[in-house]
């Protein structure tokens, strides 16, 4: 083929770095744990009955897990009883905290983006991938924009196609 008719691709040839924020996305199942499965009557927090039902918590289907404990019931749960949970499970599971799905979601991308080490991109032309196949927190975007800024020459949020300028150092 002749030079004159070769296909080029100048998005590779442009040094553009393409960064997808679901390769931070922690891998792992998910599990949430309703408060109200604990209660008496699905309102009131017996100790004894609590406690006994803590225990009886299948363990290993935490392991390697990443939890939230919520409570879906209108009961009012002493602060204890979050930590009777924890100290049942903390040593099997990845994670666990108090919240929905979406705060446990967002907070390993806190804790993703904040140890991830993005040397590779110091000094270069970053393009952010703006559609994936996974559910990504809009408060990552933000943090990644905190993290990058000091250290990239350029950002872009968006396909090589069709990118939004976000700034230049």
């Amino acid at each position: 083929m002749s030079e004159e008719f070769e296909i080029k691709n100048k998005v590779a040839s442009s040094g553009l770095i393409n960064f997808d924020l679901a390769d931070l996305v922690p891998k792992g199942e998910r599990k949430g744990i309703d408060l109200k499965d604990f209660l008496f009557m699905e309102m009131i927090l017996k100790e004894k009955d609590f406690r006994e039902k803590v225990e009886a918590i299948p363990t290993a289907e935490y392991e390697n897990t990443y939890v939230y404990i919520y409570n879906s019931a209108d009961a009012i749960v002493p602060l204890w009883a979050y930590f009777l949970i924890t100290a049942k499970l903390t040593d099997i599971t990845k994670k666990i905290i108090f919240g929905t799905r979406e705060d446990l979601e967002v907070i390993l991308m806190h804790n993703a983006i904040q140890t991830h080490d993005f040397d590779e991109l110091k000094d270069k032309r970053v393009l952010v991938k703006g559609c994936s196949d996974q559910e990504i927190p809009e408060n990552a975007y933000i943090e990644l924009v905190e993290q990058l800024k000091p250290i990239v020459k350029s950002l872009m949020f968006g396909e090589a196609c069709s990118n939004v300028p976000i700034f230049k150092n």
